[in-house]
């Protein structure tokens, strides 16, 4: 996770972004964060809380993923 560069007088963003933006065509997600590409166009707009709950769940996806492809 890393925080996005703000404006002076703005809040820092957090966001999941790697700047390795690449959709999978299969699963429809970003290599790089893990996020769609409609959470991705909207993560500006979004609720802190919304952005908070998207990266749990991205983080428990990286731990599921990283399960199944350790067995």
């Amino acid at each position: 996770m890393v925080t996005a560069d703000s404006k002076p007088g703005r809040p820092f963003m957090q966001t999941p972004c790697v700047k390795v933006c690449t959709l999978d065509a299969r699963s429809g997600l970003c290599l790089g964060c893990g996020r769609t590409l409609d959470q991705i166009a909207r993560w500006a707009g979004m609720t802190e809380a919304e952005r908070t709950r998207i990266m749990a769940e991205l983080a428990a996806r990286s731990l599921r993923d990283a399960a199944a492809t350790a067995e």
